[in-house]
């Protein structure tokens, strides 16, 4: 079960991260800052994206989307979302569940800078109904992130 590779994750490099599991659905942003009771913005969404040779995680803030022009300056090529019938294949967890710990696999993952207009957010923890509370920080030091600016209207910080 992919919340269980996520816990091993949390288990071997910080113990202190606990997942929690709601009765409803968070497997969108909108569900998940519900749940959660935050803004969207807060929620760490992960996206899969194909660039030429290789898949890569970026996880960026709940409310931002792509800015197709800065993602090519920074990674030399349009952004494509991995098909949903490959995401769990690729990443070990469902779609609505992705998140960068506990991966099946290693992918290089990066985080957008619009994250750290916040001392915590909320990314998925390997399931529909999952999420663990981190500083933006500490996620990108634990999973070895680098950062970059690709969301719209984002500011490098």
């Amino acid at each position: 079960m992919s919340a269980e590779s996520v816990r091993a994750f949390f288990a071997e490099r910080h113990p202190r991260i606990e997942i929690e599991e709601f009765d409803t659905s968070t497997a969108t942003v909108a569900l998940a800052a519900a749940a959660l009771s935050v803004t969207e913005g807060q929620i760490a969404k992960t996206l899969a994206l194909r660039l030429e040779d290789r898949v890569i995680l970026l996880v960026m803030r709940g409310d931002s989307r792509l800015d197709n022009k800065k993602f090519k300056t920074a990674f030399g090529t349009k952004a494509r979302m991995v098909g949903t019938e490959d995401v769990e294949q690729l990443t070990g967890h469902p779609v609505g569940g992705v998140c960068p710990f506990g991966l099946v696999a290693p992918l290089q993952v990066y985080c957008d800078v619009s994250l750290k207009e916040f001392d915590v957010v909320y990314p998925a923890a390997g399931s529909k109904n999952t999420s663990v509370r981190i500083e933006p920080q500490h996620m990108a030091a634990l999973v070895e992130a680098e950062w970059v600016d690709v969301a719209q209207g984002a500011v490098l910080a």
